[in-house]
């Protein structure tokens, strides 16, 4: 594969989760990808679906790389600078793997489905049985190729669980249109249609929300 092909090099070096996401959004779209790194998909959005993809992130190493590849990021912090955004903005806002490191999880998803028609959720699952194996074999913080910083390392402050995230979608209203789990290694779990077992024998899981 080469890099001088830039659409099918992003995607083929794209992180899972965020072709899977991709997948979701529809052609010609508003798109705002909350903790965007270095704007791959934001990137990949443009060129091969004609979007009108924009990002926040708050490493500002991160924020420097995309800008400077062109990409329309600017530096933010998903728990503060929401707010700032109009209501209806995009027709799409992205959180990918952010969810569990963000300090108030429930109001960025609210002011997610505030600013944008539908919200597009990935997190790493925490009731994947490899986790709680670890938990129950040695009584501490499990460290897997998800989970891969030491509990005093780790930006994730509030882990949740695929059941957790279909509690929280209750209580909260929102009508999931979509979801899936899967590993890391590329593999779409098939227990979609099962949230016990695919919180169970999923590493990580993917939603797509709108309010009710």
């Amino acid at each position: 594969m080469s890099k001088h092909d830039p659409v099918r090099y992003v995607a083929k070096n794209m992180r899972l989760d965020l072709a899977l996401i991709a997948g979701m959004i529809e052609p010609r779209s508003r798109v705002l990808d909350i903790g965007c790194g270095d704007g791959m998909l934001i990137e990949h959005l443009f060129r091969t679906k004609g979007c009108d993809a924009r990002g926040i992130e708050i490493d500002m190493t991160e924020v420097t790389r995309a800008v400077a590849h062109g990409m329309p990021v600017m530096h933010g912090d998903a728990d503060q600078d929401l707010a700032h955004y109009p209501d209806a903005a995009f027709d799409y806002v992205v959180l990918s793997r952010t969810l569990q490191a963000v300090e108030r999880p429930r109001e960025v998803l609210r002011q997610m489905l505030r600013i944008g028609t539908r919200a597009v959720v990935s997190f790493p699952n925490f009731g994947h049985w490899r986790v709680r194996w670890q938990l129950l074999r040695t009584g501490r913080m499990p460290m897997t190729a998800t989970w891969d910083r030491a509990w005093y390392e780790t930006p994730n402050i509030h882990p949740c669980t695929v059941r957790d995230f279909f509690d929280l979608c209750a209580r909260e209203g929102y009508v999931v249109e979509r979801w899936l789990a899967a590993d890391d290694a590329g593999r779409r779990a098939p227990w979609r249609r099962f949230p016990r077992l695919a919180n169970l024998f999923g590493e990580q899981a993917l939603f797509l929300l709108r309010r009710a």
